[in-house]
């Protein structure tokens, strides 16, 4: 089992956290001050540490700036009821793995805290990978990662070992030690966002905050605000000064996410910033000095969105000083078993389960499929396989249906389409054999048939997707593909 100190000036809160903790099978031990905190962590090495920001004796800063000094591996999380940002910028700059507002959320607080320490195992189990080769001197040369043996990064990150991912990884070595802007192009799911903070933590600024935001998740009004901040009253809602994300990365990196779904409007803004390093923001008159480096991310090609007027050309220009293209998962099929093993991992963790692999059915299913959500799919479907799972390997029976039959369906739609559809052939009003043309009724569930076949192969057979496209709920769509033995 696990070990966790809470260290809380508060009796309630450590309580309820042991309490809490040790129902979900985590051996845990409680301080209500630092010197404490820091004497339980030296006599039981704890797996992971929680303490509160402020403290009766020392700040928590203070406190984790000592443990990080005497145990760097030990993953941190920061307790505090003042949700200031300038807070969580500097303890995350300190080492501290994640920062918890209160009040606290005990689904939100299982979540981070198994996150922490299996991020943490992955680091560790990477670390004992690295070989030190004997110098000319015969001193130890600095370790460096044998990448052909590694699954992960130290960020926890799933690397892969084929050609492929070395090539991917060769331009992320290159680029990382410059203040070059970067532009991430690959399909949803590929994983542009785990690239972008493997750039960051292989750059100077490893050191420095990685901030990162979804453009295509954030609507128009607020883009603005959420980039570069506003001023308490300057404009309505307005009600306490918000700290932006260009200023809240400053000194480290901004990652953009479908940079290309920002406004015409923000983009101008976005313009001036990255040209003159400088920003105010919104209602405000100072202007806030910036080094930021800035990595985006699109899964359509800037160029052709500037040629069609969607986005300013010479802002394209200004982000194109590199570029990366991330594979889909479907040109990485030597690598997919790795991935499937360390999400297998890490999900093990998150479930408290004890699934050891996949069975040689499931490695086909998984080889044989085209993976159009890529890595995301494959984390989604392993973390769904094993919750189902009961023995020690995944089997067939857990993964979704498209999976299982993906190869059978594909060499379905490859086939010439007949004249008459099986629905049709089998609605036609024969009466004593004889031959009639069909009646209104068979053409429209002929039609029908057409619909849905169209829809569940766009979707590949995802049956809740397709109802959805349908407008029809899930148990409807189940009575059709019976009634056209679909």
């Amino acid at each position: 089992m696990k070990k966790i100190v809470v260290v809380d000036d508060e009796a309630d809160i450590c309580f309820l956290l042991k309490r809490f903790l040790s129902k979900n099978d985590f051996i845990v031990e409680t301080a209500q001050n630092g010197k404490d905190g820091l004497a339980l962590i030296e006599s039981i090495s704890p797996d992971l540490v929680m303490t509160d920001f402020r403290l009766g004796d020392i700040t928590g800063t203070e406190l984790l700036t000592t443990i990080k000094s005497k145990r760097p591996n030990v993953p941190v999380l920061i307790i505090t009821g003042y949700s200031d940002i300038k807070v969580a910028v500097n303890v995350m700059k300190l080492g501290a793995y994640d920062y918890i507002t209160k009040p606290l959320f005990p689904d939100e607080i299982l979540v981070t805290v198994k996150k922490a320490i299996a991020d943490a195992e992955a680091s560790e189990n990477e670390e004992q990978q690295y070989v030190a080769p004997a110098s000319s001197d015969g001193n130890a040369e600095p370790a460096k990662p044998a990448r052909k043996n590694q699954a992960r990064t130290k960020a926890g990150y799933v690397m892969g070992s084929s050609d492929v991912s070395d090539n991917l990884f060769r331009q992320v070595d290159l680029v990382a030690p410059t203040n070059f802007s970067v532009i991430i192009y690959g399909e949803s799911g590929s994983g542009k966002e785990a690239i972008a903070q493997e750039i960051h933590n292989r750059s100077k600024r490893k050191d420095m905050p990685f901030v990162a935001m979804d453009c295509g998740a954030i609507s128009k009004e607020l883009a603005g605000s959420e980039l570069f901040g506003h001023e308490k009253g300057s404009f309505t809602g307005a009600l306490q000064t918000k700290i932006g994300h260009f200023e809240l990365a400053n000194g480290g990196t901004l990652f953009l996410d479908e940079v290309s779904n920002l406004s015409y409007e923000i983009q101008v803004a976005l313009l001036r910033v990255v040209q003159e390093r400088k920003m105010r923001r919104i209602g405000g008159s100072k202007e806030i000095d910036l080094d930021v480096r800035i990595i985006v991310a699109s899964n359509e090609r800037l160029l052709d969105s500037a040629r069609n007027g969607k986005f300013r050309e010479d802002l394209y220009y200004r982000f194109n000083e590199f570029t990366i293209e991330v594979p889909a998962l479907r040109n990485r099929k030597d690598d997919l078993m790795l991935f499937a093993g360390a999400f297998l991992e890490t999900t093990n963790v998150e479930l408290g389960k004890n699934v050891k692999g996949f069975s040689e059915e499931v490695k086909n299913d998984f080889l044989n499929y085209s993976w159009p959500g890529n890595l995301r799919e494959l984390k989604n479907v392993i973390k769904r396989a094993t919750l189902l799972s009961d023995g020690e390997l995944i089997e067939e029976k857990a993964l979704p249906f498209e999976i299982v039959n993906y190869k059978r369906l594909k060499d379905l739609d490859d086939e010439p389409v007949p004249a008459v559809s099986p629905a049709a052939s089998l609605l036609l009003d024969n009466v004593d054999g004889e031959d009639t043309k069909p009646s209104l009724k068979t053409v429209a569930n002929e039609a029908e048939y057409d619909m849905i076949m169209q829809v569940l192969r766009d979707v590949n057979f995802n049956k809740s997707k397709a109802a959805r496209l349908l407008n029809i709920d899930r148990k409807t769509l189940y009575n059709k593909m019976k009634q056209f033995d679909i």
